[in-house]
C-alpha cells in the first residue's frame, strides 16, 4: 500500500481553496498527468458525486470514475476511484492558516496490482514528486488570481 501525505501553504482565503480543488473538473489545470475531468450528472457537489477522469501514469493512458465519499464544505473533500485501475482513496483538507492563508493537505492511498506491485517503492517516489509538484502549481495558479475573479474562471 503506498500512503501520500504532503501539505502546502496558499495565500489565499479557505473557502477559496476549498472552492477549488472541491471541483474536480479544475484538477487538469494543476495535475501533471490528468487530460480531463468531467462530472457526471446535475447538482451540487456533495456525497455521491462522480466524476470520469482520462490520465497518463506510468506512460499508460487511462481512464475511470471516482466517487465523493465525504464533503464537508470549506473544509473537507474524499473520494475513492470506483473503476480504472487500482484501488485509491484521496483526500484535501483545508485549514486556515492566518487571516487570508490556508493549509492544504493532500492525502493518497493507492495499492498498486500486477508488476507495479515490485516497483512499489520506485512508483510511490514518483507520486510523492507528482504530488509536491502538483502542489506547488497549484498555489502558483491560485496566488496568481489577485481575488476579482474566481480562479475556476
Amino acid at each position: 500500500m503506498i500512503n501520500i501525505e504532503e501539505s502546502t501553504i496558499i495565500n489565499r482565503p479557505a473557502p477559496d481553496v476549498f472552492a477549488f480543488v472541491g471541483d474536480q473538473t479544475n484538477a487538469p489545470r494543476w495535475q501533471r498527468g490528468l487530460a480531463s475531468v468531467r462530472r457526471l450528472g446535475v447538482g451540487p457537489i456533495e456525497v455521491g458525486t462522480k466524476h470520469e477522469f482520462v490520465r497518463t501514469m506510468m506512460g499508460r493512458r487511462m481512464s475511470g470514475e471516482n466517487e465523493y465519499t465525504h464533503f464537508e464544505p470549506d473544509r473537507y473533500v474524499a473520494f475513492t476511484a470506483t473503476s480504472g485501475g487500482w484501488p485509491l482513496e484521496a483526500s484535501y483538507e483545508v485549514e486556515p492558516a492566518g487571516e487570508h492563508a490556508t493549509r492544504l493537505v493532500s492525502r493518497i492511498a493507492l495499492q498498486p496490482s500486477g508488476a507495479f506491485r515490485v516497483l512499489q517503492p520506485l512508483f510511490a517516489a514518483a507520486m510523492r514528486r507528482d504530488v509536491r509538484a502538483n502542489l506547488g502549481t497549484l498555489k502558483a495558479l491560485l496566488e496568481a488570481n489577485d481575488g476579482r475573479q474566481s480562479p475556476s474562471a
